[in-house]
């Protein structure tokens, strides 16, 4: 058999992508890693007057001032509790595909593991929770449930405009207001 034929007739893998988990409360959440700049340390923040609860603040990135969530305050109103594994990881944020990306960060809890798996092992759970439209598909593993969170979805267009004005805040109006 020739070599062209057997990579004709070969199997290709399943499409493998690389996701972040990490945890609120005792239940597992995933980001897709391509859609992770970094994970940093938690750092300190300054306050936005008159913003949501679970909007943490903002802080100076690389001359650029980044908006903060805290994932767990939106999702259950409880504030992330201080770990040695909380983080702060930096994602790229797009809501529409006709927008550039701009960082976001979201102070997670328990951000100490990978998974590699094909997406498609996500599936729909079942629910239409209008409130909750960042929280997608599950998968079910040896551990439990591990729910996808879609980072385009995390704002609604009300949180969305209050954390990104345009024209964005520079970093010299950021240290003027602090």
């Amino acid at each position: 058999m020739s070599e062209l034929a057997v990579k004709r007739g070969a199997v290709l893998p399943a499409k493998q992508s690389l996701f972040l988990v990490f945890c609120i409360g005792n239940e597992r959440y995933a980001l897709q890693a391509i859609e992770v700049a970094e994970v940093l340390p938690q750092l300190p923040l300054k306050a936005i007057p008159q913003a949501p609860h679970w909007v943490a603040g903002v802080f100076a990135y690389r001359s650029a001032v980044v908006p903060v969530i805290d994932l767990s305050a939106l999702t259950f109103g409880q504030p992330a509790q201080a770990r040695t594994s909380t983080r702060l990881v930096l994602v790229h944020y797009r809501p529409d595909e006709a927008m550039p990306a701009q960082l976001l960060g979201l102070i997670l809890e328990q951000v100490t593991d990978t998974l590699r798996c094909n997406p498609a092992d996500f599936q729909p759970y079942g629910l239409d929770n209008r409130q909750a439209p960042y929280l997608g598909p599950v998968r079910e593993d040896a551990q439990g449930l591990l729910q996808w969170v879609r980072v385009a979805d995390l704002l609604d267009e009300q949180v969305r405009a209050l954390l990104f004005p345009s024209p964005p805040l520079e970093l010299a109006q950021f240290e003027e207001q602090g």
